[in-house]
């Protein structure tokens, strides 16, 4: 390995590891569902591209059945909290006195 594609690995390292991180502060500060499922999106992707360096770095194509499981629960994922928001945003909003005004 020359010394080029070194310094290309430890760049892409350095970028995915800051990109995780910062989805990882995002998926803990929130502050809505929408922000933490949006931050779990990057955080997948940047699994997945993670993987794929290590395939084209060791030169083998072992870990496509896994990058193609990350896709799918990401997906997955996506799709499960939409409907969960949208549902949320469809509920009508109650005026109970004993839940307080605009309560949901």
């Amino acid at each position: 390995m020359n010394v080029a594609m070194t310094a290309l690995m430890i760049a892409s390292g350095i970028g995915l590891t800051a990109t995780a991180v910062a989805a990882i502060v995002r998926i803990v500060r929130g502050p809505t569902i929408l922000d933490r499922m949006v931050a779990s999106d990057v955080l997948l992707t940047t699994l997945m591209l993670a993987v794929g360096a290590d395939m084209v770095v060791r030169g083998h194509t072992d870990n496509i059945a896994l990058m193609t499981v990350i896709a799918a629960t990401a997906t997955l994922a996506t799709i499960v909290v939409a409907r969960f928001v949208k549902r949320r945003a469809e509920r009508p909003i109650t005026a109970d006195p004993s839940k307080g005004a605009g309560h949901v």
